[in-house]
């Protein structure tokens, strides 16, 4: 038996991407032999969800999935065509079937770094870790973003941003799958998204079990009610001596009033900048989403 998850021929953010996921059933949860997704002409898939995704279907396939990829049309400009200029298909694992046949040759190998606008998918490994992967970001970030009337400040924050986001893959995700990481310049937004998406234990698996002994004030809190804390105060698995590496870099883009879009294993929030930070009131939750395991962040950064 096959089950199929279709995507729309529109634009498929990180919303768009969930939408799709929860109107059918759960990818890790189905009983059917095997999982097609196809991809209609006009897909036109951003980064924030192409991270998300590239991660799922390597987690299925980890699972020992039978996972296809099907795009209904080829060509440099298409959906695969994207996706292969940012590296998608570098690490997609190669047991995965991509229809109607996977690229001879990586558009990221042919044209990676000729884009100042963006910073290819790259992939964060325990083994062989990047030490120019936060530069690079950084960099492409401040190209975009250098008309703002704080870019000289967002320049000195941006680098320990996305150094600790990465450092918090390596800390905290206990996985054998690569997490990954990548930015795009969207002009016609106006905004710059910054993605970085692990399949290891997500915040909440890494940090409640400490809470009795660390913090037992928390540990009835609710998840947004504690990611909010994570984000404003401060919280570690490892008590008051060990800063979280989340908590560092969403502190700095608070400043910088950068959206955050977090998806946990099986729920999503957003949160929106006010004057004093991120807010409960000005988070939105969803719960009871399909697994995908380990922790997916977004920063969505304005150009000026």
């Amino acid at each position: 038996m096959i089950t199929e998850i279709s995507f729309p021929a529109d634009w498929v953010d990180s919303s768009a991407m969930e939408k799709v996921l929860s109107a059918g059933p759960s990818a890790h949860a189905t009983q059917y032999s095997k999982i097609e997704f196809r991809f209609p002409i006009d897909c036109k898939v951003m980064i924030d969800a192409a991270v998300r995704l590239l991660s799922l279907f390597n987690q299925l396939y980890y699972s020992s999935r039978n996972v296809s990829l099907i795009f209904e049309e080829d060509g440099y400009g298409s959906t695969m065509g994207y996706l292969n200029r940012m590296g998608f298909f570098d690490y997609l694992a190669q047991g995965i079937e991509v229809l109607p046949s996977r690229p001879d040759i990586s558009g990221k190998d042919i044209h990676g770094g000729t884009n100042a606008t963006l910073v290819e998918i790259a992939r964060i490994n325990r083994d062989e870790r990047d030490q120019e992967l936060p530069n690079a970001l950084t960099k492409a970030l401040m190209r975009s973003c250098g008309k703002r009337a704080d870019a000289k400040e967002l320049d000195g924050a941006a680098w320990t941003i996305f150094a600790e986001l990465i450092d918090n893959i390596f800390s905290h995700s206990e996985t054998p799958i690569d997490g990954y990481a990548a930015l795009q310049l969207y002009s016609r937004g106006n905004n710059l998204k910054v993605a970085v998406s692990d399949s290891g234990l997500g915040i909440m698996d890494t940090l409640r079990p400490s809470l009795k002994h660390e913090f037992p004030s928390l540990a009835n809190l609710s998840d947004i009610d504690l990611l909010v804390k994570i984000f404003r105060q401060g919280i570690s698995r490892h008590g008051t001596d060990r800063g979280c590496g989340l908590k560092g870099s969403a502190k700095k883009a608070m400043k910088f009033k950068a959206q955050l879009d977090i998806r946990l294993p099986t729920s999503r929030l957003n949160f929106i900048p006010g004057h004093d930070g991120y807010q409960p009131d000005r988070a939105f939750c969803y719960d009871n989403l399909p697994l995908i395991w380990g922790t997916h962040i977004c920063f969505t950064f304005t150009l000026d």
